[in-house]
């Protein structure tokens, strides 16, 4: 038993060597095998990543291309095209250069011209030629700056073959030295004709530009020139001379526009409507236009909007018989209109069914606004008194103090309904003069006489009914006006102490 022990012993280890050894013999062969695939995979990765690295150089000339010009996706083609075409060019350039160096320092003529005429040999450009064609038509026809040459340049050579297609965008790029040299190549005697008409024309100017210039000036001089105005005794200056250079003061024709309103203002009159209107009462009009003020301030439009607003209003009394229902509707649609004439960014639709607590539909709203532009026949440059307050204030150089109180005095006035007959003009006229009394600035000037047309005697009546409704009691439900104007922006003006008896 003993030996086949050792003879089975001997077999393992036997057979532990044999598969020991032939593992061992594997592994070389095939660490050689892969070493040779490996150095092949590598040699051919090498070379491959090399082709990339020199064909990526036209991908980038492409998209830098792209953003110069109008080059479609055909001229990335001819890039990579061109730029094999062109290696030689620099490997040629660069052997001049070497070349160059070493005769220098023999003193020999005839070899430094042949090497010197050798690279401007090589770069042969038969191409540009017929590129000329489609540049002379467009110079012929039109003359335009030069960018906009370039952008037609490149339309018109789409059309073209692909080799001119790259060299056009390469011509944007260059200098204007080339274009003139080839220009000089093909027809030297009208590019010299060309310049020497274009050096006429700069220095010599034709006679209709001169007479052109000449009638430029004397218009300009004459809308310049400052008018010399006789104005009556006791006008202290001519406000419109004054500002004559100003655009925004309109002082060419101030005047002629105000007189232009002043006889408007008899295509809008407003009678004694409170007779026809049975469910209606003063009272419920000073509460309308109460509630109007309040909604011009909380929405923060424009004076002019409230002052064409109660305007709508007034005229659409006098023509149709509302009821106590359709008073409130009838203001928000006014202010719909007027803020559409006067604002230059509107409240919406929905603004104003809000503000009337939901007390209307929209249907309602817009049926009340095409029934008051009805009315009126569509014509809304109506006369306010704002602005001609604002003018005669101007003219007069009032100071914002007080030309806040006479708004305030013209505002409070809308709620009378006493007020409503009287004329726009005449009503400015008298809320600054009555303004000026409560300020102890005097009284009614030669200066405002002039600017606004009327007299002491034409606003007399109107002075005196405007005070009594400042001394009228105030009532609860009528203080919007009155805690408007007493904010400290408004100068406190409505706590100003009132004249008894004024001065006319």
């Amino acid at each position: 038993m003993a030996p086949s022990k050792i003879s089975n012993m001997a077999n393992k280890q036997s057979g532990t060597n044999v598969t020991n050894t032939r593992k061992r013999v594997t592994t070389r062969s095939q660490n050689a095998v892969l070493n040779n695939v490996l150095l092949k995979a590598s040699i051919g990765k090498d070379s491959r990543i090399k082709r990339k690295a020199e064909a990526s150089p036209p991908k980038e000339k492409t998209v830098k291309r792209s953003a110069l010009g109008n080059i479609t996706n055909a001229i990335g083609k001819t890039l990579g095209t061109y730029q094999t075409n062109q290696e030689p060019k620099k490997t040629v350039k660069k052997a001049a250069v070497t070349q160059v160096k070493p005769f220098t320092q023999t003193s020999s003529v005839r070899t430094l011209e042949k090497v010197v005429t050798k690279p401007e040999v090589v770069p042969q450009k038969p191409k540009p030629v017929p590129r000329v064609k489609p540049m002379k038509k467009d110079e012929e026809k039109i003359e335009v700056p030069i960018k906009i040459v370039k952008v037609r340049r490149s339309l018109d050579l789409e059309k073209s073959e692909d080799s001119s297609l790259y060299v056009s965008a390469l011509e944007d790029v260059g200098d204007d030295i080339d274009r003139k040299s080839r220009k000089s190549n093909t027809q030297p005697e009208e590019t010299e004709k060309t310049e020497a008409e274009q050096t006429k024309t700069e220095s010599e100017p034709s006679e209709s530009q001169i007479l052109a210039k000449t009638e430029e000036k004397l218009k300009t001089s004459q809308l310049d020139a400052i008018p010399e105005r006789v104005l009556p005794e006791g006008v202290q200056w001519d406000f419109d001379a004054e500002n004559w250079l100003d655009p925004f003061q309109v002082s060419h024709y101030a005047m002629d526009i105000f007189n232009y309103l002043k006889d408007r203002e008899r295509l809008f009159p407003i009678g004694d409507y409170m007779e026809k209107q049975v469910c209606l009462s003063r009272w419920m009009r000073a509460l309308l236009v109460d509630w109007m003020v309040e909604v011009q301030e909380s929405f923060e439009l424009n004076h002019e909007t409230l002052y064409l607003a109660v305007k709508l209003v007034d005229l659409y009394l006098t023509k149709v018989t509302v009821g106590k229902e359709t008073l409130q509707l009838l203001g928000a649609a006014s202010l719909f209109i007027a803020s559409k004439y006067d604002e230059r960014i509107p409240p919406m639709v929905e603004d104003f069914l809000y503000i009337c607590d939901g007390a209307y539909t929209q249907r309602e709203l817009i049926r009340m606004e095409m029934s008051i532009l009805k009315v009126i026949d569509f014509d809304l440059g109506i006369p306010l008194s704002y602005r001609f307050l604002r003018r005669y204030a101007r003219c007069a150089k009032v100071s914002m103090p007080t030309l806040t109180l006479a708004r305030y005095i013209l505002e409070y006035s809308l709620m009378d309904y006493s007020t409503i007959m009287f004329s726009d003009s005449k009503m400015a006229a008298s809320a600054l003069f009555l303004a000026l009394q409560m300020k102890d600035l005097g009284g009614w000037t030669p200066t405002l006489k002039y600017y606004s047309g009327y007299t002491v005697d034409d606003i007399r009546d109107i002075v005196n009914l405007l005070n009594e409704g400042l001394h009228r009691k105030h009532k609860e439900a009528l203080t919007t006006i009155r805690n408007k104007y007493s904010h400290k922006i408004f100068f406190e003006v409505a706590k100003l102490p009132l004249k008894d008896t004024l001065d006319i």
